[in-house]
């Protein structure tokens, strides 16, 4: 099939409905208002229904009532929002339901800006709402893995019962890239929805809730949960690994677009015949504990880049054990380092000087 230019937020909104989720729920919001513009028009070309609800609030509580009822849901926001749909995604982890966010992140905390940013770590992988919940977190780096992983992420919302949140930071919504839309792509066989609340005659009735006032039977559905989640841990973890094939000083760790900008400044360090490894997580959750620490284990020390005050250092310092020095470089704001600066950054690390012209 031929590659199609698109934006980013188009894009995933397309794979949404080449993945079978042509019911969708939002609330708009810069900078990925451009999904809900999309699937205003194409959403009805596919039989499928499109609500712009009142607030993120009401958006994400007819996700749960969609989910419940056995249909393929999603809904897209950026940061603020997502906060707001915060205890509707715990109530719909609590109650088991495949769901699937898209936050394409912008510059916080609080309304912040609509620039680039991968300040939401936190809230995605740690739980942005209450309890003892977690969803699965995927980070695409380019738009056809935003289009690869928003289909993938529909069977994973199946396969746990569980929220599968994608996320990008502003850069992933709004870049043009070719993308491929692959309809010879093995999709896995999924367990039927026999607990969809999809009509009773001749069986029992379903009912979905979150609610166990049984404080034994709260517990006997978090460690239903927790096993699930270890599953996940077990099963699904991703990562890419980038010219760590030799020996190199210095592991850069980094994910989304801020790991294609490290390729670029690797190669060039590489050119001057300076060697960096680098780790890409692909799985926020579950993380790649193992990667990073056997990556690290080459290098002398660890350089995590971001668009944060440095929210993933917390879970390579945790990978690694105390085994290896961690280092943080990043910006806030909105302001994307160049690849000339993270290249900077790392011959300053190895104690190198800046090259020499010609």
């Amino acid at each position: 099939m031929a590659k199609k230019l698109m934006k980013g937020a188009e894009a995933i909104g397309e794979a949404a409905i080449k993945a079978g989720a042509v019911n969708y729920f939002c609330y708009p919001i810069t900078p990925q208002t451009e999904v809900a513009e999309y699937l205003a028009k194409r959403l009805p070309q596919e039989g499928g229904v499109f609500v712009q609800a009142e607030s993120e609030v009401a958006a994400s509580n007819m996700l749960y009532g969609a989910a419940a009822a056995g249909v393929r849901v999603f809904t897209s926001s950026s940061s603020p929002g997502i906060s707001l749909m915060m205890e509707a995604l715990s109530y719909m982890a609590g109650a088991e339901l495949p769901v699937v966010l898209i936050n394409i992140i912008r510059g916080g905390p609080g309304l912040g800006g609509i620039l680039p940013a991968q300040s939401d770590y936190f809230q995605a992988t740690k739980g942005g709402g209450h309890g003892d919940y977690r969803c699965l977190v995927l980070a695409p780096s380019s738009v056809q893995e935003a289009v690869d992983l928003t289909i993938e992420s529909f069977d994973l919302a199946d396969k746990y019962r569980n929220p599968v949140m994608v996320i990008g930071d502003g850069m992933i919504g709004q870049m043009m890239e070719p993308v491929e839309f692959r309809e010879d792509v093995a999709r896995p066989e999924l367990p039927p929805k026999d607990w969809a609340t999809d009509g009773c005659k001749g069986r029992e009735p379903n009912i979905i809730t979150s609610l166990y006032l049984d404080p034994e039977l709260l517990e006997k559905l978090n460690v239903k949960l927790q096993a699930k989640y270890d599953a996940m841990t077990r099963d699904e973890i991703r990562f890419e690994r980038y010219n760590c094939e030799g020996d190199y000083r210095l592991l850069v760790v980094a994910y989304g677009t801020m790991s294609r900008i490290c390729k670029t400044a690797i190669d060039d360090l590489k050119g001057e015949g300076v060697e960096v490894g680098m780790l890409r997580p692909i799985t926020l959750y579950p993380y790649p504990m193992d990667a990073v620490y056997e990556a690290a284990q080459v290098a002398e020390k660890v350089l995590v880049v971001e668009l944060s005050m440095g929210q993933m250092v917390e879970d390579v310092e945790r990978a690694l054990k105390g085994t290896r020095p961690v280092l943080f470089h990043g910006h806030a704001g909105g302001i994307v380092p160049p690849p000339e600066e993270i290249a900077d950054r790392m011959r300053n690390e190895l104690g190198l000087g800046k090259p020499k012209d010609g």
